[in-house]
């Protein structure tokens, strides 16, 4: 089982981001997947979640609005669009398998002024 994220990096507050997750070694399609953030010094924080089907979308309180999960199971990969970037979001992303058995190994954003 593989995970690779990317598409991380360094944007003003305010901006955009789009993270991807690559999946190799399982069954894509029949998983629900999800994202987790990391903060410098913080625990983690489940931040999405998307269903089989991508039609049942979760987010936490502080993300909604502002971030959209979708998949291709086709490519086997999923995203996380993240707009109007704000300080607080500056973190180490992950994207994980349900339940949390399978973890990439992170994206880091930062955002800043």
């Amino acid at each position: 089982v593989q995970l690779v994220e990317s598409g991380g990096g360094l944007v003003r507050p305010g901006g955009s981001l789009r993270l991807s997750c690559v999946t190799s070694g399982f069954a894509f399609s029949d998983y629900w997947l999800h994202w987790v953030r990391q903060a410098p010094g913080k625990g983690l924080e489940w931040v999405s979640a998307i269903n089989i089907g991508g039609d049942i979308l979760n987010y936490v309180d502080s993300v909604k609005g502002r971030f959209t999960i979708s998949r291709d199971n086709a490519k086997n990969t999923l995203y996380l669009q993240m707009n109007n970037l704000k300080p607080e979001d500056t973190a180490l992303y992950y994207c994980a398998t349900h339940p949390f058995r399978s973890w990439g190994q992170g994206t880091r954003v930062t955002v800043s002024s």
